[in-house]
């Protein structure tokens, strides 16, 4: 099996915030803050192993996850045509895992931040490249949209999937605009990504019934 380009990266990507917890771990507390709600304040705690190694852990688990998913699609042939934007999402999606992973250890060492301000522009970015890639999207079984309606047809996928693109991409420039809005910040995310995953739903049922009547 061809070992590709992104692949590596995401592993060196996975090995550093390895790397990085095992140097700041003694520096952390017994119990570390995981989760923070929507002002950014800390309402979730872990033990010390667990916050320092789970971001990891998970990101080792998705590695190999995203190397057998272009293997075991049923229309794994049509993830190739679109393979190129495919690879950079999981690149992007593995840097923003790493920042993430970052900030968490960053505030654990005794630093005090607004921390869903300094997650919005990794956000904004992480969801215009995922408009960039459904735009690119050949029908497939694991990326996109996947409705009954665009898995039944070629045209559907299509033209859903170029309405999901723009959506998604627009979603990262609303996202972005939570930086001037710090308490607000977590609505401009929510909502856009929401609103463009249901309007993408809802228009690919539309679009199918359109063209089913059609014919």
């Amino acid at each position: 099996m061809k070992i590709r380009k992104s692949e590596i990266i995401v592993l060196c990507i996975v090995f550093l915030s390895f790397c990085i917890s095992v140097y700041i771990y003694p520096q952390l507390p017994a119990r570390v803050a995981s989760h923070w709600d929507a002002q950014g304040q800390v309402n979730g705690y872990m033990p010390k192993f667990w916050g320092t190694f789970l971001m990891p852990v998970i990101a080792l688990v998705l590695w190999v996850i995203f190397l057998v998913i272009p293997h075991i699609d049923p229309k794994k042939e049509n993830i190739e045509k679109f393979r190129k934007y495919f690879d950079r999402f999981i690149v992007a999606l593995f840097l923003f895992l790493l920042y993430l992973h970052g900030l968490t250890l960053y505030w654990n060492t005794g630093h005090s931040f607004h921390i869903i301000v300094y997650l919005t522009p990794a956000f904004a970015i992480l969801f215009y490249i995922i408009g960039v890639l459904v735009s690119h999207a050949e029908m497939n079984w694991t990326i996109g949209i996947r409705t009954p309606w665009t898995l039944s047809s070629e045209t559907v996928w299509k033209k859903t999937h170029t309405l999901t693109g723009k959506l998604f991409r627009a979603s990262g420039v609303i996202t972005l605009a939570g930086v001037l809005f710090p308490d607000f910040a977590i609505w401009f995310l929510l909502i856009s990504v929401l609103a463009s995953a249901v309007a993408s739903t809802v228009y690919s049922y539309f679009a199918y019934r359109k063209e089913h009547v059609a014919d």
